[in-house]
């Protein structure tokens, strides 16, 4: 996995292809002990620099709102809107509560055959991973890693959601929900 996605990961700014649409996978905004999340706030800034630098034209931010207490794609565009993206280029996905259902709603929801997927390198190879299995053309823009010594369960949780992601392509499972196309662009964002 991590070797047949690295052709498709950028680092640098200037050598990111321009797609259309950026889609942002989510995360909470602060840690549970409510502090910041570097993941956040890496994955946010490097979504705004993307814009602003014209590599994506529109950003999809794709997160868990399972709850009235807990909405990722929400405070995913109150971040970008304070880093100077319109509130119009950005779209919202509520029911990105896994990644393959954030990467397969980028499709077959919002009608995005091509985008590129902004998060960090661990979860960018995951992504970008399914996305081209499932037969999409999405590449990865790596966000920064957490500052070193950051604790966090994530990289306890990667290998697990690995083995997941396996079954979920063998088995050809498919998102929780799809819903109402809703094209990036077209229709006003919500």
């Amino acid at each position: 996995m991590e070797r047949s996605s690295q052709p498709w990961l950028y680092t640098n700014l200037n050598q990111v292809p321009y797609n259309r649409v950026g889609l942002v996978l989510g995360t909470g905004p602060t840690t549970v002990r409510g502090k910041p999340n570097p993941y956040f706030v890496g994955r946010i800034q490097a979504a705004a620099r993307l814009y602003q630098a014209r590599k994506v034209d529109y950003l999809l931010v794709s997160g868990d709102n399972s709850s009235p207490y807990y909405d990722e794609p929400s405070a995913m565009r109150e971040a970008l809107m304070a880093l100077g993206v319109p509130k119009e280029r950005i779209y919202r996905d509520y029911a990105g509560f896994r990644t393959l259902d954030s990467v397969v709603r980028a499709r077959e929801v919002f009608g995005e055959q091509r985008f590129t997927i902004i998060s960090q390198q661990f979860h960018n190879q995951r992504a970008v991973f399914i996305a081209r299995y499932r037969g999409l053309e999405a590449i990865g823009y790596n966000a920064p890693n957490p500052p070193e010594g950051f604790n966090s369960n994530t990289r306890f949780r990667e290998p697990l959601a690995r083995v997941q992601m396996v079954l979920d392509l063998l088995l050809n499972r498919q998102p929780r929900y799809l819903g109402a196309p809703i094209r990036i662009g077209i229709d006003p964002s919500q």
